[in-house]
C-alpha cells in the first residue's frame, strides 16, 4: 500500500498536465466531426497524445488503413523500447499478466518517473498510472463537451494549444543540443516541402509524418553517430602458459 500511495503522488503532476493536453484533443476531435463519446472512447482505450492527434486526421478519410498503420507505428513504436528498458528495473512479481496490463499505460512521462527508481514494483506502477489515465480521459471529456458549447473562434484558438505544448517540449532541448537542433530543422524542412511542393502535397498526411520523422532521424544518426563502447574489446588479455612453459 505504501508503494501504491507513492505512485499516486508521483502521478498527480502528470495527470494535471494530461488534463490540459487532452482537453485540446477533445475540442479538436469534436471540431473534426466526431461525437463527444467517440472522442472519450478513443482516450479511454489509447493513451497516446501524438498518436491520437494524428489518428483522428486519418480517420476523417475512411479507407486509408495502411496510412494509419504506418503513421501510428512510426509515432508509437517508442513505447516498445521504453517498455523493454523499464523491464530491466521491474521487480520479480512484475511479470506475466501485469506486464500486459500495465504496458497499456506506458507513456513518455510515466516512463521517465518510473525509470528514475532503482526498482519498479507492481503497486508503485499501478498508482503511477492511475491519475494520468484519469486525467487524460477526464480532460478529453471536458474538451469534447465544451466543443459543443464554445464558439468556433474559441475552439480554433484552443486547438493551437497542442502545438504550443510540442514547441515547449522541443525548444529547451534545441537550446542545449546541436544534434537536436539539426534534427528538428530537418523535420521542419521536410514538412514544408510536403506542404508547399505541388507534387508532394498529394502524399497523405499519415505517410508525410512517417517520412519526415524517419528522414530527420536518419540524418541525425548519420551526422551524429553514437560512440561505441569498446571497453570490453580493448581490455588486455591475460597471457596463458602453454603446457611446455608450465613444466619449465
Amino acid at each position: 500500500m505504501k508503494e501504491y500511495i507513492e505512485g499516486l503522488k508521483a502521478g498527480i503532476p502528470i495527470g494535471l498536465g494530461y488534463l490540459s493536453v487532452s482537453f485540446t484533443f477533445g475540442i479538436m476531435a469534436v471540431s473534426m466531426g466526431l461525437t463527444w463519446w467517440q472522442a472519450v472512447l478513443i482516450s479511454l482505450l489509447t493513451v497516446t497524445s501524438a498518436g491520437q492527434f494524428s489518428g483522428i486526421r486519418t480517420m476523417m478519410y475512411p479507407g486509408h488503413y495502411m496510412e494509419m498503420i504506418i503513421s501510428q507505428l512510426t509515432i508509437n513504436i517508442r513505447y516498445s523500447f521504453m517498455s523493454i528498458s523499464l523491464g530491466q528495473k521491474t521487480s520479480e512479481k512484475f511479470n506475466g499478466i501485469f506486464r500486459y496490463i500495465f504496458g497499456f499505460f506506458m507513456t513518455d512521462e510515466i516512463f521517465a518517473v518510473a525509470s528514475s527508481r532503482k526498482k519498479v514494483g507492481v503497486s508503485f506502477f499501478a498508482g503511477l498510472s492511475l491519475i494520468p489515465w484519469i486525467g487524460w480521459v477526464l480532460g478529453t471529456t471536458l474538451g469534447a463537451v465544451s466543443g459543443n458549447i464554445l464558439p468556433k473562434s474559441v475552439m480554433s484558438a484552443l486547438g493551437l494549444a497542442i502545438y504550443g505544448m510540442f514547441v515547449a517540449i522541443v525548444i529547451p532541448e534545441v537550446k542545449k543540443s546541436r544534434p537536436v537542433l539539426i534534427t528538428v530543422s530537418a523535420a521542419i524542412a521536410l514538412s514544408c516541402l510536403f506542404y508547399y511542393v505541388p507534387v508532394l502535397k498529394m502524399v497523405p498526411s499519415g505517410f508525410t509524418i512517417s517520412i519526415c520523422a524517419i528522414g530527420a532521424a536518419a540524418l541525425c544518426a548519420f551526422l551524429f553517430p553514437m560512440p561505441q563502447d569498446t571497453s570490453d574489446s580493448e581490455s588486455p588479455e591475460t597471457p596463458t602458459k602453454t603446457p611446455e612453459e608450465g613444466h619449465e
